[in-house]
């Protein structure tokens, strides 16, 4: 089963999108028309063991909410991203036990690599 997490007005996201061997059963997920649940960022903390992980410390948000001069527990990065699908590290690809988080050259490659072994 592959999930991805993205949000279709990221143009970073397409990009990737495009370059992915995604299966034709891949579902997509956009954040911004239907945002995780609380149960799906539940199943992504028990793959990474880590609600900060999925956390975007990029996003505009985060710098007009002064979020990185404040100290954040798992419990309060858990409730940002419940509230705020754009502080979620996309795209986000759960594929079986394996998720890959974020953008990054080396994360996008290790992807890929995944999901031409699959």
């Amino acid at each position: 089963m592959c999930i991805v997490y993205y949000l279709s007005s990221c143009s970073t996201c397409k990009r990737i999108l495009t370059e992915l061997p995604l299966p034709a059963t891949a579902e997509l997920q956009d954040i911004k028309t239907n945002p995780l649940s609380e149960e799906q960022l539940e199943e992504l903390y028990d793959m990474t063991n880590s609600y900060e992980a999925l956390f975007n410390k990029r996003a505009r948000l985060y710098k007009s909410l002064d979020l990185k001069n404040k100290k954040l527990s798992e419990q309060d990065y858990k409730a940002y991203l419940l509230k705020e699908y754009t502080l979620l590290k996309r795209p986000v690809i759960k594929m079986n036990q394996q998720v890959f988080i974020g953008n990054s050259k080396k994360t996008v490659e290790a992807a890929k690599q995944a999901l031409y072994e699959k």
